[in-house]
């Protein structure tokens, strides 16, 4: 509980998508007390690279004054990955790693980056020493999906003949965000 925001400066979530990564990101950062900060790929990659530092630099800027603070970055192989090869990809990338480094030098700083990837063999094994905590997130098993469909269904009737347990067997290989849809559709 209390060691999240201390000394660990970065934390990789992998796994399929929709299986709940931004979920546990913003849970984190709810059950911690920090702010969430989400960096939006698309927003970055869309500018020119000099928009782009600066962007970069005011997340980082935002999330030290807000400390603490968790800046989340989704689907962080296509910003940080060992393909980009181009000079204002790499110039981006590296002004990302100065910032992020430069928390790691402050003990006090309580700014941490969570990334978000279903291809981590993609990351650029710089990006992945700043990572020294990373979880694998799964497909839910039965038992969780029925957890799933009761979280879902909370707040909804239900009549008492639906069987959440045999609706969650027949959907072996469903993620969260699946079953969600499934519920909207019913």
């Amino acid at each position: 509980h209390g060691k999240l925001l201390g000394p660990q400066k970065g934390v990789l979530l992998h796994g399929p998508p929709g299986t709940g990564k931004t979920m546990l990101a913003k849970a984190i950062a709810k059950e911690s007390g920090a702010v969430f900060i989400n960096v939006r790929i698309s927003n970055l990659m869309s500018r020119n690279v000099g928009e782009a530092q600066k962007l970069v630099s005011a997340v980082f800027n935002l999330a030290n004054k807000l400390q603490p603070a968790i800046i989340f970055i989704d689907e962080v192989d296509g910003f940080l990955s060992k393909n980009h090869s181009s000079n204002p990809e790499v110039r981006l990338k590296t002004e990302f790693m100065a910032l992020w480094d430069g928390l790691t030098t402050d003990q006090n700083a309580r700014v941490m980056v969570v990334g978000a990837t279903n291809r981590p063999s993609k990351l650029d094994e710089a990006i992945l020493r700043r990572f020294p905590q990373y979880f694998k997130i799964g497909l839910p098993d039965c038992k969780s999906r029925v957890e799933i469909l009761k979280v879902i269904m909370k707040d909804k009737r239900v009549e008492s003949s639906i069987d959440l347990d045999h609706i969650a067997s027949l959907c072996d290989g469903y993620n969260a965000s699946d079953l969600f849809e499934l519920c909207k559709q019913c």
